[in-house]
């Protein structure tokens, strides 16, 4: 902690001198040394702490750099908010660390995760034929499927139905059930349910393809590649290569929008002109997110005390539609039209101010501790899964606002249902 308050301290002095690729540089370093840190210390590649140190630091390490002249220098309240987010996270899983136990300390135990398969089968079944009858409903009410249609860079967007899509996003659970399947099944014999498995995931992916979302198909993958580490007692890093496989995929869901060279290069209004766009994307995919939380401290009139953090029982519920002045008409503050992604704690401020972003960081730092210390002895697959979850909302917390989002409480809600469903199943079995 010393270290990242001494770093973020030189950060901030190096931003107000204009030197802003040392003030970056100094942050992603920070961030590097953190994750290394928990790393050495549990030996988990996706330790939570560890992921969110790394993600959400080192995005503001690539945020400080200023490459793009949508950037502006922050406030001091920006600075203050950024570091309460990391501290309040931080400081309460270390506390509860100390208090508690890490779950890798010499006494603790790694109990393989041996379950029963056909609740998970049944459930990665399930789930795939809803998400194919909901996709299907969605392309013909709308009359297009978003892959198939050409100049149209927001086909995506428009591809909702109230509800229905909801249970169309639903297939992005298939990969890590499947993982987790695997897992369960080896060695007991049973190919065609197998082969099965694998073509549901295979139609699971397709999904997000098709609705040309690059979101949905990394969330996926991103899931499952979580579930599969947190299951190995040991596990080498060079498996993560395998990730690269998503690359092709991604560009082509890139071209699939219409987002061509130009098109992007004229949003991401970067200094240097000449930047390769596969480097431009992804920075300002992170860098610009930040760039709205401070345009958002910048601009806003009044707190919400609450209404945007809740949006999702608005939504889920109904409720938005019956009272939409009072319940969710309240502006983005945003730099630029086009891009609207947002921080995880965005809407913490928004309600709240400093207070909701420290408030919100500590409940998080207290949630991943529970789950990360319980992941050495965990026996339930929807634990794995709900870890899993977590762990990409930690590692994508510069992007937007997840637990404000009703499809983050969606797929919540149906891994609680599929766990009450193994238990009941395994209940039986007994």
């Amino acid at each position: 902690m010393v270290v990242y308050l001494i770093s973020y301290g030189v950060s901030i002095l190096l931003a107000r001198t204009k030197h802003y690729y040392l003030s970056g540089a100094v942050l992603l370093l920070a961030a590097l040394w953190l994750y290394i840190r928990d790393y050495r210390q549990t030996k988990n590649l996706i330790h939570l702490r560890g992921l969110f140190s790394l993600f959400w630091v080192g995005g503001q390490g690539l945020a400080c750099m200023k490459l793009s002249h949508l950037q502006r220098d922050w406030t001091g309240k920006t600075w203050i908010c950024f570091a309460l987010a990391f501290l309040g996270f931080w400081i309460v899983f270390e506390v509860m660390s100390r208090l508690y136990g890490t779950g890798y300390d010499n006494h603790s135990r790694w109990r393989g995760f041996r379950g029963n398969p056909k609740p998970i089968f049944q459930a990665i079944c399930c789930l795939t034929a809803v998400s194919v009858v909901a996709f299907v409903w969605e392309a013909v009410s709308l009359g297009y499927v978003p892959l198939f249609l050409r100049g149209v860079p927001h086909a995506y967007s428009e591809f909702h139905l109230t509800g229905v899509h909801y249970f169309t996003v639903s297939c992005v659970l298939v990969p890590p059930l499947s993982v987790l399947y695997f897992h369960v099944e080896r060695g007991r014999g049973s190919e065609r349910r197998m082969l099965i498995a694998i073509g549901m995931t295979v139609v699971s992916l397709l999904i997000p393809i098709l609705c040309v979302s690059r979101f949905q198909f990394v969330f996926a993958v991103m899931l499952g590649t979580i579930i599969y580490i947190s299951l190995q007692k040991q596990f080498r890093p060079v498996y993560l290569l395998g990730l690269l496989g998503i690359l092709p995929v991604y560009l082509l869901l890139t071209v699939a929008r219409s987002h061509d060279v130009g098109y992007l290069n004229g949003i991401f209004e970067m200094k240097y002109a000449k930047m390769p766009i596969f480097i431009t994307q992804p920075y300002m995919y992170i860098a610009n997110n930040y760039e709205n939380f401070n345009c958002l401290v910048e601009v806003l009139p009044k707190h919400t005390f609450g209404m945007r953090s809740l949006f999702p029982l608005w939504a889920l519920t109904g409720l938005k539609f019956l009272y939409p002045d009072k319940l969710i008409n309240y502006p983005i503050y945003i730099n630029k039209e086009e891009l609207t992604t947002l921080t995880l704690f965005y809407d913490a401020y928004y309600d709240f101010g400093w207070i909701g972003v420290l408030a919100f960081s500590c409940l998080l730092g207290a949630a991943a501790y529970l789950l990360a210390v319980k992941l050495r002895e965990m026996q339930s697959p929807m634990g794995y899964l709900l870890y899993a979850q977590m762990g990409s909302y930690l590692i994508l917390s510069f992007f937007t606002t997840w637990f404000s989002n009703p499809a983050t409480w969606f797929y919540l809600i149906l891994t609680g249902l599929i766990g009450i469903y193994y238990h009941m199943n395994e209940h039986k079995r007994r």
